[in-house]
């Protein structure tokens, strides 16, 4: 059994850790507030972005002339998997699930014969990643200096996304991120890029209207489409932030209250030794008075 003064120490250690969680969790909820805003007020643009590409590809959808992003290079044989995670751990399964959900992907699309590259945006799925699939990483996309996504951040990925489409590299780009839902609720989510995944106008905002573009279709789905890859990633990377500061703050709550019931525990085991020993103590003393 451990001695009282290691009890102590232990007891000191465990408190300690507990002041650090429960910090941890307070700035996880300052900064949930933020992330989960604009998380909220970016789905309506992405949602308007998606139901105005449906009304422009009405007409050009499977034609031969239809933009590359949109038609794509009529074959599926190399795809792009764009896994979004977080820099940092201490998030629960956040980072891992995401992880999960593209491997899975990797391995399906694999068996199928297919090519599979991928692009990782954060160093946690970088790290999970890389132990099976080595040689399938083209780079690691580091956010760590970024205290908050802008659009500029999200456009650069996107450019370089279009940049590998523009040269061949791939004939499929799937994102991976976790949709925010709740605090303790956060989805892993695969959304396809390129090409563009259209649903009908009637599918995505129950709007059957019709409407007349200038110039023309092709020329606004030649600046809407590059700019559309921007946006669903920036919205991916909103949707991450938010679900990684949920994560996070489930998880050290979860710490917060498991350090409590080990200082309970702790606690009543030292009480317990310190009163055994004070009675043998005692004991030790009344056996030598009587032995007077």
């Amino acid at each position: 059994m451990a001695s009282l003064k290691e009890l102590r120490n232990r007891i000191a250690s465990v408190k300690a850790t507990q002041k650090i969680t429960r910090a941890m969790q307070m700035v996880a909820a300052s900064k949930l507030r933020r992330a989960q805003a604009a998380a909220e007020a970016a789905r309506p643009y992405s949602a308007r972005m998606s139901t105005v590409l449906a009304n422009l590809a009405t007409t050009l959808a499977g034609r031969a002339d239809a933009p590359p992003l949109l038609g794509g290079t009529g074959k599926d044989d190399t795809h792009l998997l764009l896994v979004c995670t977080a820099e940092r751990g201490l998030c629960g399964a956040f980072n891992s699930s995401i992880a999960r959900l593209a491997r899975e992907h990797a391995m399906r699309l694999a068996d199928e014969g297919k090519t599979v590259k991928i692009l990782c945006v954060g160093k946690k799925g970088h790290d999970i990643l890389r132990r099976q699939f080595p040689s399938q990483i083209l780079d690691l996309i580091d956010l760590r200096e970024v205290k908050r996504v802008s659009f500029s951040d999200a456009d650069s990925i996107g450019t370089r996304v279009r940049d590998l489409f523009a040269a061949g590299e791939f004939d499929v780009c799937t994102v991976f991120y976790a949709e925010f839902k709740s605090v303790i609720s956060q989805v892993p989510t695969a959304q396809q890029l390129i090409p563009a995944e259209i649903s009908g106008p009637a599918e995505t905002s129950g709007d059957t209207s019709a409407y007349e573009y200038e110039p023309d279709e092709e020329s606004i789905l030649n600046v809407l489409l590059p700019r559309n890859v921007s946006v669903q990633i920036f919205h991916a990377l909103l949707e991450n932030a938010a679900s990684e500061m949920g994560a996070k703050m489930s998880a050290m709550d979860s710490a917060t209250r498991n350090a409590g019931d080990m200082i309970d525990d702790l606690t009543l085991v030292y009480n317990r030794s310190r009163q055994a020993q004070i009675t043998k103590e005692l004991i030790e003393i009344i056996s030598g008075a009587e032995a007077l």
